[in-house]
Formats: C-alpha cells, sequence, structure tokens
C-alpha cells in the first residue's frame, strides 16, 4: 500500500513539474524579448497626436513616446511598426509585433481575442461637424452623412444609437476618413477628440466643433492571449509612469491636458 500511495504521489508530482515547465515554456514572451535585446511596437503614423511621421519623417506623437518609454525601460531596441486599425490586431496575433501601443480602446469583443494593459493615456470618441449644423441629440442625425474608420469603437457605437436614415461611409483608415470630412464628402465626422482638433485646428475654414458624445475610451496597450509575464512587466512599467507624472507629462505635451481618471 505505502509502495502505491509513494508511486502514485511521485506520479502527481513529476505531473505538476511537467505541467509547471509547460506553461513556463509557453510563456516566454518576456525571456525572450530580453534575450534578442529588442521589442516589436505597433504604432500608428497616421493618427496625430498619438502617432504620425514629423518633419524628419521620424515617428513621433503620445503612443510613440510611451512605446519608446516601454523599450527604455525593459533595456531593448524599440523596433517602431506602423499598423493601422485594421491589422493591428492580426499582427499582434501572428507575432509580427510583440505589443500594440496605437490608441487601442478596449471592448468586450477584443478582450475575447488579445488582453489589455492598464489604461495609459485619454481618449474619447465624439461626432463633430459644422458649427452652422444644429446637432443636439442623435435622432438630429437623420437623413444626415458621417465618416467614419471601419471597425472602430466608434463605427460600433454609431450602428448601435444611429437612426436608420444615417448614412454611414465607412474608410479604411483614419486619414482617409478625415480626408473625407475635410473635403465635403461627408457632413460629420465620427473620431477621437484629439484627432478631430488636429483636422480642426489645420482646416479653419470648415468651422467644425464637437457636437455628441460617442464614448469615453481610454487606451490601452495590447498583449497576446497568455504571455502575462510581459504584460505584467508592461504595467509595471506604465504604473510607475503615471506615479511620477511622466503620462501625465505626456498626455499635456499631445493632446493639451492632463491624464484625467483612468482606469486600471
Amino acid at each position: 500500500m505505502k509502495f502505491k500511495f509513494a508511486t502514485a504521489l511521485t506520479g502527481l508530482l513529476a505531473g505538476l513539474a511537467l505541467l509547471t515547465s509547460v506553461s513556463a515554456q509557453a510563456d516566454d514572451s518576456l525571456t525572450a524579448i530580453m534575450a534578442k535585446k529588442s521589442i516589436l511596437l505597433g504604432i500608428a503614423t497616421d493618427f496625430p497626436p498619438y502617432g504620425f511621421m514629423g518633419p524628419d519623417f521620424k515617428p513621433q506623437g503620445l503612443d510613440v513616446a510611451v512605446a519608446q518609454l516601454i523599450a527604455d525601460k525593459l533595456g531593448v531596441k524599440a523596433e517602431l511598426t506602423p499598423v493601422s486599425t485594421p491589422n493591428r490586431i492580426p499582427y499582434l496575433q501572428t507575432k509580427k509585433i510583440d505589443l500594440i501601443v496605437s490608441a487601442l480602446g478596449k471592448n468586450a469583443e477584443r478582450a475575447k481575442v488579445i488582453d489589455f494593459s492598464v489604461a495609459y493615456a485619454p481618449f474619447y470618441q465624439a461626432v463633430f461637424g459644422p458649427k452652422a449644423l444644429g446637432i443636439k441629440n442623435f435622432q438630429d442625425l437623420s437623413g444626415k452623412t458621417i465618416a467614419v474608420t471601419r471597425g472602430t469603437i466608434q463605427d460600433d457605437i454609431l450602428q448601435q444609437v444611429a437612426p436608420p436614415t444615417l448614412k454611414i461611409q465607412r474608410f479604411e483608415d483614419d486619414s482617409s476618413t478625415v480626408a473625407a470630412f475635410v473635403s465635403q464628402q461627408t457632413q460629420l465626422l465620427a473620431t477621437g477628440a484629439a484627432v478631430a482638433g488636429v483636422a480642426i485646428q489645420k482646416n479653419p475654414q470648415i468651422q467644425a466643433e464637437y457636437k455628441l458624445l460617442l464614448k469615453d475610451s481610454p487606451n490601452f496597450i495590447g498583449a497576446r492571449k497568455g504571455e502575462t509575464a510581459l504584460l505584467d512587466k508592461v504595467n509595471e512599467i506604465l504604473r510607475q509612469a503615471k506615479a511620477d507624472g511622466t503620462l501625465n507629462a505626456y498626455a499635456q505635451r499631445w493632446l493639451g491636458r492632463g491624464l484625467g481618471d483612468l482606469p486600471e
């Protein structure tokens, strides 16, 4: 009996050891990055002020600064990879990038396929339009045309709250969406407040303004499912940067306002 018990115990311990070993091997995310001394960071290059190409043709913006901060704190090289709204999650899943740092909002559908860090920057989506166009509520959108980037949170929300006669014109990237509104292909624009602010500032002739709030949606960093070692380290870096004022300084510089009350 003692022999059988000892054998069973030995087998159980061996099984636990194997399970632990497999789990450790399965999540080598942080170890692999430290070993290759570089990290692939997916950033936008057409989404000011979060990510865009500067006069020197180098990426800059709030997200670019956060991406660089993560690499610096890890002590590895930042390999910045341009991504778009439609391809950023597929790039992450196929390991073309290690993290998404690209004005990524969090929702239930995305949470099924990727994991999220704590929030690191404010962001909200809204409807914008000319001052002369009276829009007080969503019913006032009836019969109007609006530009939105396909597959974004604002696209999802519009489908839920807009009247059936609103004509939604979808574009594949944010620059095309903004261009459609600025060139008056559409009467309205659904996008992030910061992006709209840049467009309004660059194109005063359109005399656009904020009309309706779609959603408060802070930015999060996206990581592959199960890569908790890397995500835990990223969260540690972000929490420290929030505590010491670094993230607030980024927000002030690129957005013209502080972090506000960001969720975990």
